[in-house]
């Protein structure tokens, strides 16, 4: 079984010897359980970490002497999720997943058809419930480089997005091109687009193909909002030049 891995700032990693304190330390000694001796990985979610020998461990923190320094460089092609919000958690579901496939950025899309309505302080505890899932699916699968979360956006923002990268595809039932046949670049941004429940609207996608937006689809199937974008990162990641950490 690989080693845990905890985050830091990334000052608290320079030296051979590290404390892992805080909230991130009482998880490790006081839920985890973890004894000296066990090793453990410790990053700052920017592509630096270390793999480390635990020294001791007390109340609420580990000791940590350094084994292996761990750089994991930005990747290319970058990949951009633009994940409609949705009911039932759906959405939610569908940022974990991506997150343990390897998504570098996640886009809140407030999409025309999106039943649920991100306003004020409800707006704002739902942002923070994304930024908990991405961190929790960052450490699960020993991601050294945490997803960037975007501030939400509407049509507008969409579309702005959708023009600054270097290929969006959007993933559309109706669609007649397949998601494997497109030729994935080697660098820049891809930029993939999925809707709410209802779809994307004739209104949203065709102001998306004015920018440049090609619509795909994975298959047959019709796909639900939580499992569609994973399974389509999936494809994009075995078809582009990025290695599997």
């Amino acid at each position: 079984m690989s080693d845990p891995l905890f985050h830091l700032p990334t000052e608290s990693l320079t030296g051979e010897e590290i404390v892992l304190d805080g909230p991130e330390g009482r998880h490790a000694a006081t839920v985890q359980r973890i004894t000296a001796g066990e090793s453990v990985v410790v990053s700052d979610g920017l592509g630096r970490g270390a793999r480390c020998e635990v020294t001791d461990a007390g109340d609420g923190a580990l000791w940590l002497r350094v084994l292996e320094r761990l750089v994991d460089d930005e990747p290319a092609p970058r990949l951009v999720l633009a994940q409609a919000l949705a009911k039932g958690e759906r959405d939610l579901q569908a940022v974990e997943t991506a997150t343990e496939l390897d998504v570098d950025e996640v886009v809140p899309w407030q999409a025309d058809r999106s039943i649920v309505r991100w306003r004020g302080d409800r707006g704002a505890k739902a942002l923070r419930k994304w930024d908990q899932t991405i961190l929790a699916a960052t450490k699960q699968s020993r991601r050294l480089r945490r997803p960037v979360l975007a501030e939400p956006v509407g049509r507008r923002g969409l579309l702005a997005r959708a023009a600054a990268a270097d290929l969006t595809l959007v993933l559309h039932e109706e669609a007649t091109e397949p998601l494997s046949a497109v030729a994935v670049p080697e660098t820049g941004e891809i930029l993939l687009v999925v809707g709410p429940e209802g779809g994307i609207s004739p209104e949203e996608l065709d102001d998306l193909i004015g920018v440049g937006a090609r619509p795909v689809r994975l298959g047959r199937s019709v796909l639900r909002t939580s499992t569609a974008g994973p399974a389509a990162l999936a494809v994009l990641r075995a078809a582009s030049s990025r290695s599997w950490r």
